[in-house]
């Protein structure tokens, strides 16, 4: 199968369904939080007592109160983060594309059940989007989008649906063979600009499109494609600013405050990385109400460094492949950046798996690896808040602490096997022959590999 051969319009109908479907049972599951009777405020006042035992809490109905969302306060143009951390005058902890989904979620809306539903009506478009997208690409395998477990458990969780849209749609661009390719190239780098406004972590992807560019032999004698790299980190860059610097110049406190929200952020209990149960304890006793400075310096300090020694590792493979064969597989090397993200930031939250998705249908990942990762995805979505809702209660929560542990554990696990797993799968597209770059006639067609074995 070559992803840019389009599948037949049944697959792709099924697809798109079962996602609306899979995505209203979401909402409902989310709902389940939310409804009468409400505070002063306009909170469900079952919200609190079920939302960590009955698994249906979400960050949509949280963020409710607490970031001016129910005052319908316009994000970043006023206030900042004070010197508690605390976030006020409308700002959020989001970058500025998803803080504006989250005001136009509020508009209208007099309660969190409220903000609940408009904010699934917005999101829902782009989940289907993705599906219709990713079964034109792929054709059946687009089912692990629509009909696995983390489209319900996460679809209405967060804002993730725009981002992971955005970065679907880079890929999709760039197999519209028709368009030259420094112009789908361009596109797919500004839609990768707005998936990093809206979540950041699409914008890693730029690096290896701008490599992907780079070596496609753009004019007759040269062996790099400079002016085209150039051009997709323009456009980039140049997205990036047009929609951030409104806001920066209108407020620069209250742009820049969700920036520093992020980086004086924990790894707490509530992260459920690999730093909290894995590093934590060497520091003193694992209690959230026992403040380790070192143990929060140390991770500020290797979490970073490691996720860009993560990036660094995955492009350098990709350009060893396009040594051996001529070919740089951005694709696989995206989801390979993204495997080493997800392992090494500080925050791992359970909808992230949203983000990973796409890569198992583009790339395809052995099913057995699919399905050990839903597993442990599955422990981690539901066992986080199980265990939550027992140290509320200030039960017995000791299985739940092992539900979460074999999720965390069983995730990073897995990630380091899918991180050389995609880069193995990119070995599977052929060497690129002859003139590709924008001058030339044909483009090349971007081949989705056979599964690893």
């Amino acid at each position: 199968m070559h992803i840019g051969a389009r599948q037949r319009s049944p697959i792709t109908a099924l697809v798109v369904g079962l996602a609306g479907l899979s995505m209203l049972a979401g909402y409902l599951q989310k709902a389940r939080c939310a409804g009468a009777p409400f505070d002063g405020a306009g909170r469900s006042l079952i919200f609190d007592r079920i939302k960590d035992t009955q698994v249906c809490y979400s960050d949509i109905q949280f963020l409710w109160l607490g970031r001016d969302v129910n005052l319908h306060v316009f994000p970043y143009v006023t206030g900042g983060i004070n010197a508690d951390g605390i976030l006020t005058g409308g700002t959020v902890e989001y970058p500025v594309l998803s803080g504006v989904l989250m005001w136009l979620g509020g508009i209208g809306s007099h309660t969190d059940a409220d903000f609940l539903l408009h904010s699934a009506l917005i999101l829902a478009p782009f989940g289907l989007l993705t599906a219709w997208m990713l079964g034109r690409l792929a054709g059946w395998w687009a089912l692990l989008w629509s009909a696995t477990p983390p489209l319900v458990l996460y679809a209405f969780h967060n804002w993730e649906l725009p981002v992971v849209a955005t970065s679907v749609a880079a890929i999709f661009v760039m197999t519209l063979e028709r368009i030259p390719l420094r112009a789908r190239a361009v596109l797919a780098a500004v839609l990768l600009a707005v998936g990093f406004c809206l979540k950041v972590y699409p914008g890693a992807f730029v690096l290896p499109l701008i490599a992907y560019v780079l070596t496609q032999n753009g004019t007759a004698g040269r062996r790099y494609d400079v002016r085209g790299a150039v051009m997709v980190a323009v456009a980039a860059i140049t997205t990036v600013v047009a929609v951030n610097l409104p806001f920066a110049l209108i407020s620069y406190s209250g742009w820049r405050a969700s920036f520093t929200f992020q980086e004086n952020r924990q790894a707490d209990l509530t992260t459920n990385s690999i730093w909290y149960w894995g590093l934590r304890p060497l520091f003193g006793p694992v209690a959230d109400d026992v403040p380790l400075p070192a143990y929060d310096q140390t991770v500020s300090l290797l979490s970073p460094l490691l996720v860009c020694a993560a990036f660094a590792i995955a492009l350098r493979l990709g350009w060893s492949r396009f040594q051996r064969d001529g070919a740089y597989p951005w694709i696989a090397v995206s989801a390979a950046m993204l495997c080493g993200f997800l392992l090494l930031h500080k925050v791992h939250s359970p909808q992230y798996t949203l983000w990973l998705i796409p890569f198992f249908v583009l790339l395809r990942v052995p099913w057995g690896l699919v399905a050990a990762y839903l597993v442990a995805d599955l422990s981690m979505g539901i066992g986080v808040f199980k265990y939550f809702g027992a140290l509320a209660a200030q039960t017995d929560a000791s299985t739940f602490e092992v539900l979460v542990k074999f999720g965390v554990w069983g995730r990073a696990g897995l990630l380091v096997v899918l991180f050389f797993v995609f880069l193995r799968a990119a070995q599977r597209h052929p060497p690129v022959r002859g003139r590709t770059g924008p001058e030339s006639g044909r483009q090349p067609v971007l081949k989705s590999p056979e599964p690893v074995r």
